[in-house]
C-alpha cells in the first residue's frame, strides 16, 4: 500500500494542472468555437513572468498579480479582439491555423525579449520542496499540496458560477445560440470576450502552479502538457467541468502508476508514460464523438452564409500565359543557379527545399484539396525515412527502399484514417497529433524502427554505375521525384477524386447527399498524402545520410502546417514555394545568436495570423494582387491602342483581343463567363 501511495500521490498535482488547462480549453471552445491550441504558450508566458519577478525580489503576491491577473488576461483579450472574433462562422482550418501560429509565435517573442536563460521556478504559496506532512510513509510537499488545493477550489468555484450566476447563464446562452441570446438582449461578443479572459486566467494560473513541477521553465514542457489537458477535456465531453477535473486527476495518477510499475530502463516504460494521455485522447475522441462545433447545436446557425471555399480566379488569357511563363522562367533560373553557380552549402539548401516541397505536397493534397486537417505529417515522413534506413541496412537498393518507405507510410495513413472516419474537423487534427506524439515517444524509439536518439544511417542512392552521392547529382534525383509527384497531385486534382475532394472540402453533408462515399474518400486521401510524405521523408533521410527521432519530432508537424498555410495550401505551386522558402530562410537565420534562433518560426507564425483574412496564404495573396494589377494594365492598354481602317472602310481592332466586347466570346468557342 505504501508503494502504491508513493506512485499515486505525485500524480495528483499533474492531474490538477491538466484540469486547469482543460477547463480553460472547454470554456473558449464552447463560447467561441475556437480550440485554443495556444493555451500552453499562454501558460508558459505566465510561468516565466512569475519566476523572473520572484527571482528579482518581487513579493510573491505582486508577481502573481502581474503574471496571472494582468498579463495572461491581456493576452487572451488581445487574441479574441484581434483574431478569433472574426472566425465564429469560419471553417475549422481558418480557426486552427492562427491558433497554431500563436502557439509558435508567443514563445518565440518571449524568448527574444527575455532570452534563453533558464531560471529555477518558484512556488506560489507554500515552499516547493518542503515536506508538510506524510500519508503513511509518503511525503507531501508544499508544491503538491498548494497545486491540488488551489485547483480544486478554483474549478469548484467556477463550476458554481457557471451554474448559478447571471454571468454563467449568459455564457451558457451564448454557447447554445449567440443569435438567440442577442435577441434576448445579451451582448454575445462581450460575453465571448469575458470567456476568453476567464480562460486566460486558467492558463496563467496553470502556468504558475506547473512551474515548480519542472526543473526549468520551457515552452515545450507546457506544449506537451496541453495534449494531456485536451485528453482530460475529451473525457469530460468538452462540457462538464467536474468530469474534466476527475478525468485530469485520473490521467495524472495513471501516468505515475505506469512509471512506477512498468519495468524500468525499457522503451515501454520511458515512452508509454508521456504518451499515455495521447492514447487516451484518441480513444476518447473516437468513443465519445463530442468535439463538434457549437454552431452545430445552434438553431439559427443556418442564418449565416456558408464559408466560401478558396478558388483561384480565372485570368485573362494574356495574363495567365504570362504568369505561367514567368513561373517557368523563375523555376528554370533557380535550377540552373543551384547546379552551376551556388556553392556546395547552398546547393544542399536548395536540395533540402526540394525535399521539403515533396513533404508539403502531402499537406496540399490532404488539407488544401480535401479540407482534412492532419497534424501528423512529420510522423508519416519519419515512417518512410526509417523504413528506407532499415531496408538499406539489409542491402536493399536505396531507391527501392525509398519507394517501399512510401508504401509503408501509405499503410499507416490508411490505419490512422480508419478511426478518423467517425470524426471531422479539428477532431481529425487532434487524432493525427496523438499519432505523431505516440510515434515520437514510443514507435520510433525501438531498434527495429528509428533506433531512438542513436538513429540510422541512410546512404545516397546508386543505380548501376550511376552514383548520386554528390549533392549535384542528388539534387537532380530529388527534382525528378518532385516533378513526378507534383504532376501526380495535379492529375488527382483534375480527376474524379480531386472533384470529390473539393466537394468534401466545401460541404460534407452536401457531398453525402450527392452520393459521394466520404469514408472511402477520406481513406484514399490519407493514404495518398501519407505515401507522398513517406517518400519525402525517405529522400530527406538519404540527403542527410544520418537521421534520428529528433528529425521527425511531432512539433515539426505543427510547423509544416503553419508554413504551408502561410504560403498557400490550395495549390501545388504553394507547396513548392513553401519548401524552398523555408529552407532558404532556415539557412539565413542559422547564423543568428541563440536568442534569435526562433526568428524563422516567428516569421511564418506571424504570416499564419493573417490566415483569418487571407486563407489563400500570404504569398498566394501577393501573387493575386500582382496579377490583378497586370490585368488592369492589360485592359487599359487594349482600350488605348489605335484602330485602323479595314477593307470596308470601318474602324477595326488590330487583333481579336481589340474587337468589341460582345464579339470576343465567339472567337474563343463560347461565352467564358
Amino acid at each position: 500500500m505504501a508503494l502504491f501511495l508513493s506512485f499515486l500521490l505525485p500524480g495528483i498535482p499533474y492531474g490538477c494542472a491538466y484540469a486547469l488547462m482543460g477547463a480553460g480549453l472547454v470554456l473558449t471552445y464552447r463560447a467561441s468555437g475556437v480550440f485554443n491550441l495556444a493555451f500552453g504558450a499562454q501558460a508558459y508566458v505566465s510561468a516565466i513572468i512569475f519566476s523572473i519577478a520572484v527571482h528579482d525580489a518581487w513579493p510573491a503576491w505582486a508577481a502573481f498579480v502581474v503574471a496571472v491577473l494582468v498579463a495572461s488576461p491581456a493576452i487572451g483579450l488581445a487574441m479574441e479582439r484581434l483574431l478569433f472574433r472574426y472566425t465564429r462562422t469560419a471553417g475549422p482550418l481558418v480557426k486552427l491555423v492562427p491558433a497554431l501560429g500563436l502557439l509558435i509565435a508567443i514563445p518565440s517573442v518571449t524568448q527574444m525579449i527575455i532570452g534563453t536563460s533558464t531560471r529555477l521556478p518558484s512556488s506560489l504559496v507554500l515552499q516547493t520542496w518542503k515536506i508538510y506532512f506524510r500519508l503513511g510513509s509518503t511525503p507531501v510537499s508544499g508544491g503538491e499540496l498548494s497545486t491540488t488545493v488551489i485547483t480544486v477550489v478554483v474549478v469548484g468555484l467556477f463550476a458554481l458560477v457557471l451554474r448559478s450566476s447571471g454571468l454563467g447563464l449568459r455564457m451558457r446562452a451564448v454557447v447554445e445560440s449567440p443569435r438567440m441570446a442577442e435577441l434576448s438582449g445579451v451582448r454575445a461578443d462581450r460575453t465571448s470576450a469575458t470567456a476568453w479572459v476567464l480562460s486566460s486566467l486558467f492558463a496563467g494560473l496553470a502556468g504558475v502552479l506547473l512551474a515548480p513541477l519542472f526543473a526549468t521553465v520551457s515552452a515545450p514542457n507546457f506544449t506537451a502538457l496541453l495534449v494531456a489537458a485536451i485528453a482530460a477535456a475529451a473525457i469530460g465531453g468538452f462540457e462538464s467541468l467536474p468530469l474534466v477535473l476527475a478525468g485530469a486527476i485520473g490521467l495524472g495518477i495513471a501516468q505515475q502508476l505506469l512509471a512506477g510499475y512498468l519495468p524500468s530502463g525499457t522503451i515501454l516504460s520511458s515512452g508509454l508514460r508521456p504518451a499515455f494521455p495521447f492514447v487516451v485522447l484518441a480513444i476518447a475522441l473516437v468513443a465519445r464523438r463530442t468535439l463538434r462545433q457549437p454552431a452545430a447545436r445552434d438553431p439559427l446557425a443556418s442564418c449565416d452564409p456558408p464559408a466560401l471555399a478558396f478558388r483561384a480566379p480565372a485570368r485573362m488569357t494574356q495574363v495567365a500565359v504570362g504568369s505561367r511563363a514567368f513561373s517557368v522562367l523563375v523555376a528554370g533560373m533557380l535550377v540552373a543557379t543551384t547546379v552551376v553557380l551556388v556553392p556546395g552549402s547552398w546547393e544542399f539548401v536548395f536540395t533540402l527545399g526540394t525535399v521539403l516541397s515533396i513533404v508539403f505536397l502531402s499537406i496540399t493534397l490532404l488539407t488544401g484539396m480535401g479540407g482534412q486537417i492532419s497534424l501528423g505529417q512529420a510522423a508519416f515522413a519519419g515512417a518512410g525515412a526509417f523504413t528506407a534506413g532499415q531496408l538499406a541496412m539489409h542491402a536493399v537498393p536505396v531507391l527501392a527502399a525509398v519507394l517501399l518507405g512510401g508504401l509503408l507510410a501509405a499503410a499507416l495513413g490508411a490505419v490512422v484514417a480508419l478511426p478518423a472516419l467517425r470524426l471531422g474537423g479539428i477532431a481529425v487534427g487532434l487524432l493525427t497529433l496523438s499519432f505523431a506524439l505516440l510515434a515520437t515517444n514510443v514507435l520510433f524509439l525501438y531498434p527495429w524502427s528509428g533506433n531512438g536518439a542513436t538513429g540510422l544511417t541512410v546512404p545516397r542512392p546508386q543505380v548501376g554505375t550511376v552514383s548520386f552521392a554528390g549533392n549535384g547529382a542528388f539534387f537532380w534525383l530529388v527534382l525528378a521525384f518532385l516533378v513526378l509527384l507534383a504532376g501526380a497531385v495535379k492529375l488527382v486534382q483534375g480527376g474524379t477524386i480531386g472533384r470529390e475532394l473539393a466537394a468534401l472540402r466545401g460541404s460534407e453533408r452536401g457531398s453525402a447527399a450527392i452520393g459521394i462515399d466520404m469514408r472511402r474518400l477520406r481513406v484514399v486521401a490519407f493514404t495518398l498524402s501519407a505515401a507522398i510524405a513517406g517518400i519525402g521523408g525517405a529522400l530527406y533521410a538519404s540527403l542527410q545520410q544520418s537521421i534520428s527521432v529528433n528529425d521527425f519530432n511531432y512539433q515539426f508537424s505543427l510547423v509544416y502546417v503553419v508554413v504551408v498555410a502561410a504560403v498557400g495550401v490550395y495549390s501545388v505551386a504553394g507547396a513548392l514555394e513553401a519548401g524552398v522558402l523555408y529552407a532558404v530562410l532556415m539557412q539565413l537565420t542559422s547564423t543568428l545568436s541563440s536568442r534569435f534562433s526562433s526568428l524563422l518560426a516567428l516569421v511564418f507564425a506571424l504570416a499564419a495570423l493573417t490566415y483569418v483574412r487571407h486563407p489563400e496564404g500570404v504569398v498566394a495573396y501577393g501573387k493575386a494582387w500582382v496579377l490583378d494589377r497586370a490585368e488592369q494594365l492589360t485592359r487599359h492598354l487594349q482600350r488605348a491602342e489605335p484602330t485602323y481602317a479595314g477593307p470596308s472602310g470601318a474602324a477595326t481592332g488590330q487583333r481579336h483581343g481589340h474587337l468589341r466586347p460582345h464579339l470576343r466570346p465567339h472567337l474563343h468557342g463560347g461565352d467564358r463567363r
